[in-house]
């Protein structure tokens, strides 16, 4: 019988890294797993989730994706985490962004080999959203304020435009603890952590929310969408916000880590988001419905707290 095929793309990311481990660490492995990367991936990295194919790919030319093909086959599934995710970085360069999120190499690529035999899963943002409301629903129209918001959606219409067989996931902020091979962008809750632990007053915006989600549930939803269309290959148009449970304010999130910690929540001062210029417009309140998640694939998000516990490895009876 023909083994199924996991192709991660972007698998040097900080969500590559825990989708490809969480893959690795199934019993009796039962997929065969391949990764492309940008940067060169590190040897701990490749030895956590041995036996598994890297390829270099650039995803804006599309070279090395034949490689994938000739050596390691059709993918039955691909995760697409690859992404341009910093927005200001995306404000300063619009055309690199669209270049790197809208995924149209990636999309022309599988569509050679026919009609949905690949189920595409593809990682998008809350920040499609415009940000005026609480608690956006999938059908919500989605306006984005910000160039990395608008080349997300663009990359939406694209895949509903030209693939048959697709999951777009419309993440939150995603937590959790560090990757096997450190990623050097700042991890949001050991961030406050740090900041915090200072004992220095710190401010915090009481006035965006989100609905931040711990990193294993992002997963969790990947192999729920994996094992559904691998056992009974229908065919999924499908988009769903993955958000936690709570809708909070930076200043709340930092709250919580304050009270998990043990540290004095009065250094925790509340600003407002407009008093700041960040080079880049940020929604106010994306918060998001997740029912849709909770009911198609019966995945109930950890509250941030326990999050916050789970990252910093604190006891639950502290």
């Amino acid at each position: 019988m023909d083994r199924k095929r996991v192709l991660v793309v972007g698998g040097t990311g900080y969500l590559g890294q825990h989708v490809l481990q969480a893959f690795s660490e199934m019993e009796r492995k039962p997929y065969d797993l391949a990764f492309t990367h940008h940067s060169t991936p590190s040897q701990s990295l490749l030895d956590a989730i041995s036996p598994s194919l890297a390829f270099p790919v650039d995803l804006q030319t599309g070279h090395g994706l034949d490689s994938i093909f000739s050596n390691f086959g059709q993918p039955h599934v691909v995760v697409n985490c690859a992404a341009l995710s910093v927005p200001r970085i995306c404000e300063m360069d619009p055309a690199a962004a669209m270049a790197i999120n809208v995924p149209s190499t990636l999309v022309k690529w599988l569509s050679s080999f026919g009609e949905g035999g690949s189920l595409l899963i593809h990682l998008s943002t809350d920040q499609v959203y415009e940000g005026l409301k609480s608690f956006y629903k999938e059908d919500d129209e989605a306006v984005p304020v910000n160039v990395y918001g608008k080349s997300k959606l663009e990359a939406e219409k694209f895949i509903s435009a030209n693939c048959s067989n697709f999951v777009i996931l419309r993440s939150s902020i995603i937590h959790g603890p560090q990757t096997i091979s450190p990623v050097t962008k700042a991890l949001p809750v050991q961030w406050i952590d740090s900041v915090l632990s200072k004992g220095d007053e710190v401010e915090f915006f009481h006035d965006e929310f989100r609905c931040p989600v711990y990193v294993k549930d992002v997963v969790t939803t990947i192999l729920a969408l994996t094992k559904r269309w691998l056992s009974d290959g229908r065919q999924m148009q499908l988009v769903l916000n993955v958000g936690g449970p709570d809708r909070l304010s930076r200043l709340q999130m930092a709250e919580a880590v304050a009270n998990v910690r043990g540290y004095n929540t009065s250094l925790i001062k509340p600003v407002s988001a407009s008093s700041v210029n960040r080079g880049v417009i940020s929604p106010a309140d994306i918060s998001m419905d997740i029912s849709r998640l909770v009911q198609i694939l019966n995945i109930n998000p950890v509250p941030f707290r326990d999050g916050v516990k789970l990252n910093l490895d604190v006891g639950s009876g502290s």
